[in-house]
């Protein structure tokens, strides 16, 4: 445990996610349950089946079915947390189809004026003309926020491209998620689930440019003129780099990682026929540990996994006929939002409790204050940041970015190796 005169950025965004299912971000309407009611109880969930991987310490993780939705099993699957890069899953799923993918475009110096610094970068410039499918190639495979941003400025500018991305959220009914920037980086604010995200993933497999993009492993990027510089995935369970194995049957699909939020990583495999979605969010060790942890969710999957019961289901869109999640009990919604376990195994997590009648709005307001409050008073008394206790992987300078935590290198292609 590490002493910290005054909170670290990482819990002021640990603080805000936890209060945002409080805040006038959440839709006012009947408690509900995304995904079934199992789902929003911390702990382990799973039915029927065991065997889970032992050594998971990921802050969160869940794993389901792509073709049925079915959950298999999960880890605190509602948790709000810091999504980094996974979150331009979202983006192309609300962006991607917008633009033909030979489409040509001329990048601006506007068009990258307000990439945060510290961001990863694919490497474009000013002046040079990249296709549509150059431009993703750099979102997918090197994660750039510069492509991200030329994209967002063609979709018309970053505040139009962040109100879209929230709209497809909540079409999606990925309602753990609060969007602040189209690139994923630190916001406090910017907060996703693992439920949320692998709804992102299942969504966006069904495009074929999306799957064509998320399982590439290398590609031809413009350099100017006539040059070009290869760029490759920076997904190592796609690659085999740093020392992981490539994982058989390994689809894709997006990998995120800040010194702040950790690291992040949803992944997609088929084998036998069966394609298998998990998202890791933030385990405790160093940046091969949410490859590991993936790869041991996938083989429990396709092994002891197949005799699993659900525990829940990921929802379709509203858009494709999707059902509004049922109405929870208003006293699991309250107690949930106060911190209070419930009866069963494992209490209902607040991220994924949305409210209600203004009373209710009320009741869950003056709860949620109540915890910050008592967090606050309790780093304060400790003297440490919230978040010291569970470390997730090397620190760096405050708000640089990589999608994997390796050690900075520059490169051509972008300002820091992934």
């Amino acid at each position: 445990m590490r002493e910290c005169s005054r909170l670290s950025r990482r819990a002021v965004l640990g603080l805000t996610a936890a209060a945002l299912p409080l805040s006038a971000t959440t839709p006012a309407s009947a408690a509900t349950v995304i995904g079934g009611e199992q789902l929003a109880r911390r702990g382990v969930q799973v039915r029927g089946a065991s065997g889970l991987p032992e050594k998971l310490s990921a802050l969160s993780w869940l794993i389901a079915d792509c073709a049925s939705g079915e959950v298999l099993a999960s880890f605190n699957a509602h948790r709000r947390l810091p999504p980094a890069s996974t979150l331009k899953m979202l983006f192309a799923d609300t962006v991607l189809k917008k633009f033909d993918r030979t489409e040509r475009y001329t990048v601006r110096d506007s068009d990258l004026a307000d990439v945060p610094a510290g961001s990863s970068l694919v490497g474009i410039k000013p002046g040079i003309t990249y296709s549509v499918e150059q431009l993703w190639q750099g979102v997918f495979l090197r994660s750039g926020n510069d492509a991200v941003h030329v994209l967002a400025h063609m979709n018309g500018g970053i505040a139009r491209t962040v109100a879209e991305m929230q709209a497809k959220a909540e079409d999606l009914q990925a309602l753990d998620t609060h969007v602040v920037s189209p690139d994923g980086f630190d916001h406090p604010g910017q907060i996703s689930s693992a439920y949320d995200l692998t709804l992102f993933a299942r969504h966006g497999l069904k495009d074929a440019d999306f799957r064509g993009y998320c399982g590439t492993r290398t590609a031809d990027f413009p350099a100017g003129g006539k040059k070009t510089f290869q760029i490759q995935n920076t997904d190592r369970l796609l690659t085999g780099a740093w020392g992981l194995r490539t994982y058989d049957g390994l689809i894709g699909v997006k990998n995120g990682y800040t010194s702040h939020a950790g690291n992040t990583f949803t992944g997609a495999a088929t084998r036998g026929g069966r394609t298998l979605l998990v998202t890791v969010m933030h385990p405790a060790e160093g940046s091969n540990a949410v490859y590991e942890q993936t790869a041991a969710l996938l083989d429990w999957g396709f092994g002891r996994g197949r005799s699993a019961r659900a525990v829940g289901t990921l929802v379709d869109p509203l858009s494709e006929g999707g059902a509004k999640a049922s109405a929870a009990p208003a006293r699991n919604a309250a107690r949930a939002a106060a911190g209070v376990p419930s009866s069963g195994s494992g209490g209902p997590s607040a991220g994924r409790l949305v409210e209600g009648a203004a009373g209710t709005a009320l009741l869950l307001a003056a709860a949620g204050a109540m915890v910050v409050k008592r967090r606050r008073r309790a780093v304060a008394a400790a003297g440490v940041s919230e978040e010291a206790e569970t470390p997730k992987g090397p620190e760096r300078s405050k708000g640089a970015e990589r999608s994997d935590g390796a050690a900075d290198a520059t490169e051509p292609g972008g300002r820091h190796r992934r």
